[in-house]
């Protein structure tokens, strides 16, 4: 795959864009870190056996940022400690989805190890939010900025002035918060932290991967998805409707996607976050295991 460097950045891009189950990696040669190796794997090894890769780092927990983390079990993970947990037992990697039927997580445990190659890897180090690392002719600021995960982390390199946004990726979809210990008012919030940051470039790791010069229009509209989305839903229960019925009405990815499996579970998890978040603003009921409207404010 491509890879493009910026400055004292490589971008290692994944394939398929970077669309899942792959993300794009980005690497800092004069410091040896690697941030989310989930690309290519190829590229991935050729690195490893050059013995480039002295570090790497993990914007969150989620399996398409470490699928060839397995490459580096020799060495030092560091990533925030609130997303540690499930690396360290795939149990609880299961119920932070929340996988609760046991055909469910048979099926997600398996590609988990089998594709993933996901095992136990416990941090040899914490990265803390708003401290500022010496690369060597480099400096990066930490950022927390929970939502899409409880430790998902940015960084902003900050002489080049580029902001590395992981999985707050700038996509037309708009941003995933589906998890069990996601939320939608820290994607807000941290949505906003990060446009406040005076970058020249952002990097992420999913589709266009590159953004040169102002994003303040991006922004606006990666943020404005999430208020569709909740508008989507409050039309849709006008009429009582199940889970099911509303899951089929594709609000979150639009329309049925490959692998469906994947983007059907993603689709429950963010219907699900919906209506907890409209039902806690008295926005709607559940009724005879039915969900409907209650008010037509927002």
């Amino acid at each position: 795959m491509p890879e493009e460097s910026y400055g004292p950045l490589t971008l290692i891009r994944g394939e398929n864009r970077g669309r899942y189950p792959y993300c794009h990696s980005v690497f800092i040669p004069g410091a040896g870190i690697l941030i989310d190796p989930s690309s290519d794997r190829e590229r991935l090894i050729r690195l490893r056996d050059e013995g480039a890769v002295k570090t790497v780092w993990l914007s969150h927990w989620h399996e398409d940022h470490l699928m060839h983390l397995d490459l580096f079990d020799d060495l030092p993970l560091w990533m925030a400690e609130e997303d540690a947990p499930p690396l360290a037992d795939i149990e609880v990697f299961l119920d932070w989805y929340r996988l609760d039927r046991p055909d469910e997580r048979a099926y997600w445990r398996k590609i988990l190890q089998k594709q993933f190659h996901v095992h136990p890897r416990r941090p040899a180090r914490f990265l803390r939010d708003g401290e500022v690392i010496d690369l060597g002719g480099m400096t990066v600021e930490v950022l927390r900025t929970p939502g899409h995960s409880p430790g998902h982390l940015a960084f902003f390199f900050r002489e080049p002035k580029t902001l590395f946004l992981g999985d707050y990726d700038l996509t037309p979809i708009g941003p995933w918060y589906g998890d069990l210990f996601s939320s939608i008012e820290d994607t807000l919030a941290s949505i906003r932290r990060l446009r406040a940051i005076p970058a020249e470039r952002c990097l992420s790791c999913h589709e266009a991967g590159v953004f040169d010069g102002p994003v303040e229009a991006l922004w606006a509209r990666y943020e404005e998805t999430i208020f569709e989305r909740e508008r989507r839903y409050l039309d849709l229960l006008d009429e009582p409707k199940t889970l099911a019925e509303i899951m089929d009405a594709w609000v979150f990815y639009g329309r049925p996607r490959e692998p469906r499996d994947f983007y059907e579970f993603g689709e429950r998890l963010h219907a699900g976050k919906h209506l907890d978040w409209l039902r806690a603003k008295g926005l709607l009921a559940e009724r005879d295991g039915k969900f409907v409207r209650t008010s037509s404010e927002l």
